[in-house]
């Protein structure tokens, strides 16, 4: 979802409430014990979406044998295709016999489900699935007017360099030559306005004169879809709470009109994005899909995957919630591992909780080892109240990993002016656009996801504060309040070509 905040009551329900279910499929003894608890009570009479984990998923260890992104991409594409093709054989013969709609996914080995107790229950008692779990439709997840969390402002006067830009220090990597080029970041967010006039010419789906969207664009909604319809055929962005929720994370990442709107860190790199949410609502299914299309971007049939064509990062400015389906920690731990392993850079902003303190990163895909997780901070490099405090609820990891500006940023919104938003939601993006210009200095790091999470911690600002969560005192660097510190461009792109073996 956006981040948005939730009710006090809601955080307090789904922080215990994850902490008791998360799934141990070999400990199950009865059918039930493999259900999300939610769906027991679900009747003969009532149709439900479920997602079916089962039990055999890919190994992928070897991926990191291999030298180059293209090979690792490779590698994972087809070890997780070859998984799913012998092992799903047999559930999805029942589904057609019980003549029920179903998805086939591969980016974990599950099976997506819209079935009634009856279809639960004979799923559930099959020994190759480890276990069910809910993908709701849900309703519409009020935002709270909360002062600094992500305003929506109507800014459109150019202000040529944005103050979080030049913060950070990109515009010195900039003048060394260094903007993104050859560098492909994903977006996967509420859609995007692709013509904006400060996207449009990043967009790789357009050549300057023509608009290709096959491979550059995919629509995980399937129904619905607000005001861009569903699967809709064109990048479209049907964000109903801030103007464009993933407009404006792609205007952080790439943004630049050529007149003055200088409000992106990596302007010469190129992007493609896929659509995770209908109207600010996603599910399991809808986050895991988009994955899916990252690691084997398609044509806009859905056919003739090619991993060449996949990004080298993919931003994520949104968590899974419980009350879309994110019932327990690890739902999103396959997929977002096995993108990771795919030699894609998996950035994710953490949550909104942190006024309530630490121990507030609690929600998927931000509370993996597998993303570089991201809070926020002001103009000042003071933590935005609002971000949340480490560490991971699910692994007790060190979170954030960084911090970036996300406070005031101004950036595109679809309707192609400018507005300002606040929010981790739009510090991530900077790390996202960070991680571009290191690639585009020193391309032969595609691939290297651990390396570069290294590089973009190592060089980040240290910055310390009076907190002290999971043990960890805020004087200490890394701490649960910053992480490793506030990101830092120029560092991160050439304390490794100046001093290689230091960074190596």
């Amino acid at each position: 979802m956006v981040k948005i905040l939730r009710f006090v009551t809601l955080f307090l329900f789904a922080f215990t409430v994850l902490g008791h279910h998360k799934y141990t499929p070999a400990a199950a003894t009865t059918w039930q014990q493999k259900v999300d608890e939610s769906l027991l009570n679900l009747t003969e009479n009532r149709d439900t979406e479920l997602l079916v984990f089962l039990d055999q998923q890919a190994d992928l260890s070897r991926a990191e044998d291999f030298k180059t992104k293209q090979e690792k991409g490779a590698y994972v594409y087809q070890e997780l295709k070859k998984t799913a093709k012998q092992s799903q054989k047999p559930v999805l013969d029942t589904l057609e016999k019980l003549g029920v709609e179903y998805q086939s996914f591969w980016v974990a080995n599950m099976i997506w489900v819209s079935g009634n107790s009856n279809v639960l229950r004979t799923l559930a008692q099959r020994n190759d699935v480890a276990h069910i779990f809910a993908n709701p439709q849900v309703g519409l997840k009020m935002p709270v007017d909360s002062g600094n969390r992500d305003i929506n402002a109507s800014i459109d006067a150019p202000s040529s360099i944005e103050w979080n830009i030049e913060k950070v220090g990109a515009p010195l990597v900039w003048e060394a030559g260094y903007s993104g080029g050859g560098v492909v970041i994903g977006g996967h967010d509420t859609g995007y306005a692709w013509q904006h006039p400060a996207l449009k010419n990043q967009y790789r789906g357009w050549d300057g004169e023509n608009a290709d969207h096959n491979y550059n664009w995919h629509d995980a909604i399937h129904s619905g879809g607000g005001s861009c319809g569903p699967d809709s055929p064109e990048p479209c962005d049907d964000d109903i709470h801030f103007d464009g929720h993933g407009t404006h994370t792609m205007g952080v990442m790439v943004g630049d009109d050529g007149i003055g709107n200088q409000i992106g860190m990596a302007p010469g790199a190129r992007w493609i994005g896929c659509r995770n949410m209908n109207e600010d609502i996603g599910s399991p299914a809808t986050y895991s899909e988009c994955f899916q299309w990252f690691i084997a971007p398609t044509n806009l049939n859905g056919e003739n995957p090619e991993t060449d064509f996949a990004p080298d990062i993919v931003n994520n400015s949104w968590s899974c919630t419980y009350d879309e389906g994110c019932t327990t920690w690890d739902i999103l731990l396959t997929v977002t591992n096995n993108t990771h392993a795919a030699g894609i850079l998996v950035v994710s902003s953490v949550d909104l909780f942190g006024e309530y303190g630490c121990d507030t990163v609690v929600y998927p895909p931000g509370i993996y080892e597998s993303s570089l997780s991201v809070g926020a901070t002001d103009t000042s490099d003071i933590i935005a109240p609002f971000s949340s405090r480490g560490p991971s609820a699910f692994t007790n990891l060190l979170k954030p990993n960084v911090t970036a500006p996300g406070v005031s940023i101004r950036s595109s919104s679809k309707g192609g002016g400018y507005h300002e938003l606040a929010g981790t939601s739009t510090a991530a993006p900077h790390v996202a656009g960070l991680a571009a210009l290191l690639l585009s200095a020193r391309p032969e790091l595609r691939g290297q996801v651990d390396k570069i999470e290294d590089l973009i911690e190592q060089n980040a600002l240290p910055l310390t504060s009076e907190e002290t969560c999971g043990g960890i005192p805020g004087s200490q660097v890394p701490n649960n309040t910053y992480g490793w510190g506030r990101i830092a461009a120029y560092p991160t792109v050439f304390n490794i070509i100046h001093f290689p073996i230091i960074f190596k």
